[in-house]
């Protein structure tokens, strides 16, 4: 049937391509005004809760480097420990033995721990899944057992900080909590911006499947150095804020695999894979450890029981229920198909009808 004259027709729902949305914009406001909360935390609360948020903000930064290495690299790591320890015994030595400002040690410390870590890929990368995670473990216990060797830094029985010997308390912990704070503000942005980058997205195809990446002309190994590198910087900075928030480093601590124990315990609750998850992971994990910490061996059992539960009950993670599945994103780091329903065009008026004469 021909449409009248003036008539519209109702166009069908053009799709469009979006990255984030109104549940990003909240969420990009609601994470502003929590850093800056947290910024003033320590003028509000007493040195006690601030030594702990400091712990919470190496939690953070941790849980975010393993889920960048595991969850979108797919490099499961149980050696990220070598790095903590190098960050650690890192500070120390430029602190104590270069008379570098034990502040301004962190990030040198991290690019430390970096430095060391483009060699070492080269051995880990030519071992393959359960193979590489054990390897990684392999690899943090020879640095342990390398650091022990030098009397510059205690041997086996560690080291204390002495640069921040005369330090009024109160200070030094406001200020090192102000710069684990930023540390972890900067692991999150620097994860999000690293996953929509090309980068991100080459390294998601090569956990995905790397033959099918490789075939297509990503260069596997050099993407996944860069990442394993950039796992490394992250947690020998926060090995380094783990010394100046101690001020003191043993090799049985800060090697042990525990850390790595705990970095998959957050990333797993929280939701692999995602950016959302690790810290939400790390807050869980943290609030556990603040409530049950005094229970000793009950309070191991009670991470387990969370995890299995977790794991069980919700296999995306905590932010996986959350965050519906990936249809709530804080940050826009996945392409959605939105529909938008163009305006109705009109059209053409239509001939009249032919009359009997005109027939004829």
């Amino acid at each position: 049937m021909t449409a009248g004259p003036g008539s519209e027709v109702e166009q069908p729902p053009a799709r469009r391509v979006v990255r984030g949305g109104l549940d990003s914009l909240v969420g990009a406001i609601v994470l502003v005004v929590g850093a800056l909360v947290l910024a003033v935390l320590p003028l509000v609360v007493s040195t006690s809760w601030t030594s702990r948020l400091i712990t919470l903000c190496i939690y953070i930064v941790l849980a975010v480097m393993w889920n960048l290495l595991a969850g979108f690299g797919g490099m499961v790591s149980i050696g990220q420990q070598a790095y903590i320890g190098l960050g650690a015994y890192g500070l120390i030595v430029l602190a104590d033995q270069f008379d570098l400002d034990p502040f301004l040690s962190i990030p040198v410390a991290g690019i430390v721990a970096g430095v060391i870590a483009v060699p070492v890929s080269f051995l880990a990368f030519r071992l393959v899944g359960g193979y590489f995670a054990i390897g990684t473990w392999v690899i943090a216990e020879v640095a342990r057992l390398v650091t022990v060797q030098f009397d510059q830094v205690g041997r086996g029985s560690g080291v204390s900080l002495r640069a921040l010997a005369g330090t009024d308390p109160t200070a030094r912990i406001e200020l090192t909590y102000w710069w684990a704070l930023g540390l972890a503000v900067l692991a999150v942005t620097g994860s999000v911006l690293l996953v929509r980058s090309p980068l991100g997205v080459a390294l998601t195809a090569i956990r995905d499947e790397p033959t099918a990446a490789a075939s297509n002309g990503v260069d596997v190994a050099r993407v996944k150095r860069i990442v394993f590198v950039v796992s490394a910087i992250g947690c020998g900075a926060a090995g380094a804020m783990l010394a100046l928030s101690s001020l003191r480093v043993q090799p049985d601590s800060v090697y042990s695999v525990q850390w790595t124990a705990f970095m998959i315990f957050m990333v797993v609750i929280g939701g692999i894979g995602t950016l959302e998850g690790p810290i939400i992971g790390a807050v869980v994990f943290f609030a556990l450890q603040q409530a049950l910490g005094d229970y000793g061996s009950t309070y191991l059992v009670v991470l387990g029981v969370v995890a299995i539960v977790v794991v069980l009950a919700a296999p995306r993670g905590l932010w996986g229920v959350v965050g519906r599945g990936g249809q709530v994103q804080l940050f826009p780091i996945r392409y959605r198909v939105r529909e938008a329903r163009s305006a109705p065009q009109p059209t053409a008026p239509a001939a009249p009808p032919a009359t009997s004469e005109e027939a004829l």
